[in-house]
């Protein structure tokens, strides 16, 4: 990880705008995630709304009950308390800009990925103190679901 990255399994993160230039107002992330990948299991945030703008590829992502893909030039809305999950849906990798308003859950990635940078099984319970920290619930037992009904790596 460097200043301006901070990469985690499936899902590449670069900082275009920290929420620290912004006065916490919002925060300006390029994702890339490899072609079939989950990117994100269902997740409901607390306290962010995230919007993401297709650059390139396909993306796929579940938005409260409606399943949604998007391609270049398209924005998805994963509004605060709605749960979500998002993936590459195609078979060329994706790359999107993720608008999150308010600021500050940027550096949640900054934070997760030391955690899930080794080898084995990551420390669970450091993930957990992670995502409370950003006000995050994840719902782990939805990734092989979603892996199995959209082709996906998980």
């Amino acid at each position: 990880m460097t200043a301006d990255r901070a990469d985690l399994p499936g899902l590449g993160t670069r900082y275009l705008i920290r929420s620290d230039r912004t006065g916490g107002r919002f925060a300006l992330i390029e994702h890339t995630i490899a072609p079939r990948t989950l990117a994100a299991p269902v997740h409901t945030h607390e306290s962010e709304d995230e919007y993401s703008y297709v650059l390139s590829g396909r993306m796929g992502a579940v938005v409260g009950d409606e399943v949604v893909e998007a391609g270049p030039g398209e924005l998805v809305a994963k509004p605060r308390g709605v749960a979500h999950a998002f993936w590459n849906a195609g078979d060329e990798p994706v790359r999107l800009l993720e608008l999150v308003s308010p600021g500050g859950f940027d550096q949640y990635f900054a934070d997760l990925a030391p955690v899930l940078s080794g080898d084995g099984e990551p420390d669970f319970a450091a993930i957990a103190a992670i995502q409370a920290r950003y006000r995050l619930t994840m719902d782990f037992d939805s990734i092989a679901t979603l892996a199995e009904r959209h082709g996906l790596q998980a």
